[in-house]
């Protein structure tokens, strides 16, 4: 648990986060997403950036979740990746991002279908074998941040690289 008091806009969440006794489905973390009222104002204590890469700011965890601040960089983005036997949601704070959806090929590539702009307050969520990117490329110097429940815990995943050849974590 981190030392750092949680913010009161995030307390309801947490709550709900802490009485959980199995992983989150999906739809039910969208809705807590979606409804939450979390300002960059009430992360403050979280902000912290990488230099070459975006960084995971731990708020809190459970045995059922981990709750995240995560801080990018203008041209910074994730590596191509599932959420093996985990559910993640994310919900734009302070900037905005590309999410890039892919779909695994007979061949155990990855191939982009699709690209969706998420702007200040949306909530994307993903789970087990759903494959994407996110990126900040907002070209103007801008820093994006995030906030990430993964339930339970990532603990592994699938990655490919940018070609879409994958690899395992």
């Amino acid at each position: 648990m981190s030392t750092v008091a949680i913010p009161e806009s995030l307390e309801p969440l947490v709550q709900f986060l802490n009485a959980l006794k199995s992983r989150v489905p999906i739809e039910q973390l969208r809705e807590h997403l979606c409804k939450l009222d979390v300002t960059i104002d009430d992360l403050q204590s979280f902000l912290q950036f990488g230099d070459t890469c975006y960084r995971r700011n731990l708020i809190c965890q459970g045995e059922w979740y981990e709750l995240l601040c995560i801080c990018w960089r203008d041209g910074q983005k994730s590596l191509i990746h599932n959420h093996a036997h985990s559910t993640c949601g994310l919900r734009i704070v302070d900037g905005h991002a590309i999410e890039l959806k892919f779909e695994a090929t007979s061949s155990g590539r990855a191939r982009i279908v699709k690209q969706c702009e998420l702007e200040l307050g949306q909530v994307c969520c993903t789970q087990d074998g759903d494959i994407h990117q996110v990126c900040n490329e907002q070209g103007d110097g801008s820093c994006l941040v995030t906030l990430h429940i993964y339930s339970p815990p990532l603990a592994d995943m699938q990655t490919w690289d940018e070609d879409g050849c994958g690899n395992q974590s």
